[in-house]
């Protein structure tokens, strides 16, 4: 016996009239809640539909057979500048390490106590200025006892030579033997060396008292002191008495690629001195100018560089030793080259180009060969002339034979802040009435 499929039928329809009950709320929140334009709004934006619409003279064709921008298309407002030639130098840039022309650990020569330090920190010296003083008195009594030494051994050769003559004396009267003139002879020729190696202990103890006064080996600045007067010094100590860095004149060590080893010897061996320029941090305070001095004699063959040494005056102690800056190195100048500004290169499929506002303020594409950068501006070749317009601003949205309008920057008065940027043309402004592009079409109301 089958079950009768009616209760099946009547669970079913229970089961969906609650969720085709949502849906049709749902409907009419929807439609009860969608924005309603005004009759305002609609005739203002069927108004600037009317104008948009409206057709325009002809467009010049573009460059892929796309209307100009004459007639539908809308004007675009660009920032431009001038085309011009001049010299650019070119220039190596690489970090750079302050080192001084020399840095010197004055250790003492001798052992003893440090009596007396007569220095100060950050002190500049000059070379044989007196900075310390050990105890000199036992270094004294040395030189006292090598003196009496050669006074004894004096006397004493002395009397050598005294006896020496009375045994020539005798054996020219044949009443010495010759053999005792010859130890006499001998004798004295001893007493002689003594005197010599008396001398010689002499100058020793007067170099070791001398080694009791420390004096500067270099001019230059001292650094913090390393030990106090009073403590005992001795010539075997690693750490030193203080440190002296000359830093008049003074080297910056850099480093350059192998590729750009022709560019600096080039001049080299033509005797030229080249520039070196000294920047700080941000690239753009110069601390101090030089020349180069030498480079090393190898690559290293870890980095692929070559080490190079500037040397500058350093008169106003701009640079300091182990400071850390940014090195240019001036290698040549171009002569009257063109240049535009960096933000006017575009680049391409096809390479590099420019776009540039002819005469009818329409614009063309020329393609140019970038030769080098130097800060804001980029020295090319190519179609271009001195005194040509080229678009520095607004290009993204440019293409060949478009018509541009051209921004005018803004006049300040003296005590205004510069601007950041460019001014709009007044004849490219749109209306105060016009709505966004982006806006919502609006319905009416039903």
């Amino acid at each position: 016996m089958t079950a009768s499929p009616a209760p099946r039928s009547s669970s079913f329809i229970r089961s969906v009239l609650p969720w085709l009950f949502v849906l049709a709320l749902l409907a009419v929140a929807a439609w009860w809640f969608w924005p309603v334009a005004s009759d305002d709004q609609a005739a203002d934006q069927a108004a600037q539909q009317t104008a948009t619409d409206k057709p325009g003279p002809p467009g010049k064709p573009g460059k892929f057979g796309k209307k100009g921008g004459r007639g539908g298309d809308q004007m675009s407002t660009v920032g431009v500048a001038e085309v011009k030639q001049q010299d650019i130098p070119q220039y190596l840039n690489a970090i750079g390490t302050v080192t001084p022309i020399s840095n010197v650990i004055v250790k003492p020569r001798v052992d003893g106590q440090l009596i007396r330090v007569l220095f100060k920190e950050g002190q500049y010296v000059n070379k044989g200025d007196l900075l310390a003083e050990i105890d000199a008195r036992p270094y004294q009594v040395q030189l006292t006892q090598a003196e009496g030494q050669m006074a004894r051994d004096r006397a004493l050769l002395k009397n050598a030579e005294l006896d020496l003559q009375r045994y020539q004396t005798l054996l020219a009267q044949d009443s010495l033997a010759k053999q005792q003139l010859d130890t006499q002879e001998s004798l004295v020729r001893q007493y002689q060396g003594a005197i010599q190696t008396d001398q010689g202990v002499i100058d020793n103890a007067k170099l070791q008292l001398s080694f009791t006064r420390i004096t500067a080996p270099v001019s230059g600045r001292i650094g913090l002191r390393l030990v106090d007067a009073g403590n005992m010094v001795s010539s075997a100590d690693a750490t030193g008495l203080l440190t002296i860095a000359q830093i008049k004149p003074i080297n910056v060590v850099f480093s350059l690629p192998q590729d750009d080893l022709p560019a600096v010897l080039g001049p080299l061996r033509k005797g030229e001195r080249l520039p070196v320029s000294a920047y700080a941090r941000d690239q753009k305070t110069l601390l101090a100018e030089g020349v180069l001095s030498s480079l090393d004699n190898q690559v290293d063959t870890t980095t692929g560089t070559v080490k190079l040494k500037g040397e500058f005056s350093n008169a106003d102690e701009a640079l300091f030793p182990s400071q850390f800056v940014n090195v240019r190195l001036l290698t040549s100048t171009l002569k009257q080259v063109l240049t535009v500004p960096n933000n006017a290169i575009l680049r391409g499929a096809q390479g590099d180009y420019v776009y540039v506002v002819k005469a009818d303020r329409t614009v063309t594409v020329k393609p140019v060969q970038v030769l080098t950068v130097e800060g804001d501006i980029t020295a090319v070749r190519g179609e271009l002339q001195p005194g040509q317009q080229v678009v520095t601003d607004g290009a993204d949205k440019l293409r060949e034979g478009a018509e541009v309008a051209l921004a005018k920057p803004v006049v300040l008065s003296d005590k205004a802040d510069k601007p950041s940027g460019r001014r709009a043309d007044p004849s490219s402004a749109k209306p105060a009435s016009a709505k966004p592009a982006s806006a919502k079409p609006a319905r009416t109301a039903p």
